[in-house]
């Protein structure tokens, strides 16, 4: 097994505020790099800001600010996102970080040097919003295909990246490596684009001046998805050969929404396999989120903003229902009744309610004294079977990046527990002395699962996680610390240890 894991999210525009789509993939990624920690992996997590391009200038500009003020301000929107979720980051990057340029540059200098960068003159329709140039063939009826906004006629010498060339080395990489590009009804989307035939790629700008200067061109800025994406190995100290490139690169998940896949799997390894550094080893595009039923917009007011959502629920029960409620992959709608419904169905009534009843009993029965389990009977069997299927069902699920299934095994087994504690009565058994073993074997396995449940929800609702973990573990290591292979292995709930009463994480949310 590999014993790095390296996952990125896209670098989010400054020119707009946090919603729910940069939580979703923020989320997504810190419960795949908590889930990797725990399997004893050394892993980075890269998020960041991008902060060029043309509509950050003009928006500056309507402000009476520098690009570089407005970029300022609004920045610590993002960088608040990492307390207010419980976002666990190893590294934070903006593109006007002077490390930034010198990586940026260095990859075009490569590119230049190798023949794959040419200076020539571009004319076509341009999207201001998308940063992208459109072919007359492309647009519809004056509109960016992408965001369907008015496009403008440009004119301007330009340097331009011969992608062309890369057709074949690209299509040879996606062979190679199948599971490059997920979902695969993603992968199949972009191969028909790259079998289509690629174009040379403008990659300078000189109608703006808010960007890295292209080296040895004055007036020329390079294009904003070229300087973007290169954040990528700036995180890790690219040029320079440091620990962190040696030991991280190439990435194994670029996690990104599915309108700009195309700029991570075609352009992106391109540009790598142009300056000899090894393209990334997968990308993973997710869908996107309409709200109760509408597309999210400024102009419906439906824009969800992840702080209040948080201030309102929390962000455990936040993070779990944008991860439990789709598909990861396809597109979901966002509801609070729904989020509402899922924290108290799930969390509260199966999750909080397992664990909760298991331990006033056994503060009532033992004292708080966790009891050896017995002799065990076709329904103990039956639970610890669960149990034991729940760690691999769970890492099978995040291998295929399938966090929506890895969370329905977590909530099976916290189903099963309850079913277990309904049909045994460990509150009818504490009738009878004679029943007591019985009794004991009854509390250790509800407690068990309970057990089992907290330390694989550690990477999805890591603070609630924690809490449990230290009511079934009271003096062990934080959860985060625990180890999947060993700590997810049935029975290891210690005999003997000395519980508290209760344990209260998931109060019921009230409307």
């Amino acid at each position: 097994m590999k014993d790095t894991f390296y996952i990125t999210t896209p670098i989010y525009y400054v020119n707009d505020v946090p919603h729910i789509g940069h939580a979703y993939t923020t989320i997504a990624c810190d419960a795949l790099a908590r889930w990797h920690r725990m399997l004893g992996k050394r892993v980075f997590f890269l998020t960041g800001t991008d902060e060029h391009g043309e509509k950050v200038q003009k928006s500056a500009a309507a402000k009476g600010l520098s690009p570089r003020e407005l970029a300022d301000q609004v920045v610590t929107n993002f960088q608040g996102l990492t307390p207010a979720l419980t976002i666990s980051n190893t590294g934070f990057i903006r593109t006007t970080e002077p490390r930034h340029y010198a990586s940026v540059q260095d990859l075009f200098r490569k590119s230049l040097a190798s023949g794959d960068i040419y200076l020539g003159e571009y004319e076509g329709w341009y999207c201001v919003p998308d940063e992208a140039y459109w072919t007359a063939t492309q647009i519809t009826d004056g509109n960016c295909p992408t965001c369907g906004r008015p496009v403008e006629k440009r004119k301007e010498p330009s340097w331009f990246f011969r992608l062309s060339k890369y057709q074949e080395p690209l299509l040879d990489y996606y062979r190679k490596h199948p599971a490059f590009i997920r979902p695969e009804s993603r992968r199949n989307e972009v191969v028909a684009f790259v079998e289509g035939g690629l174009n040379d790629l403008s990659v300078s700008r000189t109608s703006l001046s808010w960007g890295i200067p292209v080296p040895e061109a004055p007036g020329h800025v390079i294009y904003v998805w070229y300087d973007a994406l290169t954040n990528y190995i700036t995180g890790l100290g690219y040029p320079s050969p440091t620990a962190e490139f040696g030991t991280f690169w190439p990435a194994d998940i670029h996690m990104v929404g599915k309108d700009i896949l195309r700029f991570h799997a075609v352009y992106w390894p391109a540009f790598l396999m142009s300056a000899g550094v090894a393209p990334p080893l997968g990308v993973f595009a997710h869908g996107w989120w309409t709200v109760e039923g509408q597309k999210m917009s400024k102009s419906l007011g439906n824009v969800v903003d992840p702080y209040e959502m948080v201030r309102k629920y929390g962000a455990d029960a936040f993070r779990y229902f944008l991860l439990r409620e789709v598909s990861f992959g396809l597109d979901g709608d966002f509801s609070e009744k729904e989020l509402v419904r899922r924290a108290n169905s799930e969390l509260a009534d199966k999750l909080g309610n397992l664990l909760n009843r298991s331990l006033g009993m056994l503060g009532k029965y033992f004292a708080g004294v966790v009891p050896a389990p017995g002799r065990s009977e076709p329904a103990d069997a039956v639970l610890s079977a669960c149990g034991r299927e729940c760690a691999p069902a769970v890492a099978a699920a995040m291998d295929e990046v399938a966090i929506h299934k890895a969370l329905a095994a977590i909530i099976d087994l916290v189903t099963k527990g309850n079913e277990y504690v309904q049909s045994t009565q460990p509150w009818a058994l504490a009738k009878y002395p004679g029943k007591r073993a019985r009794l004991g074997t009854v509390l250790y396995n509800a407690l068990e699962a309970s057990r089992v449940a907290a330390l694989l929800m550690a990477p999805f609702t890591p603070t609630a996680a924690q809490k449990l973990w230290e009511a079934l573990v009271p003096g062990g290591e934080p959860v985060e610390n625990a180890r999947i292979d060993r700590d997810g292995a049935w029975g290891r709930l210690a005999a003997g240890a000395t519980l508290p009463a209760a344990c209260i994480v998931f109060p019921k949310i009230e409307t």
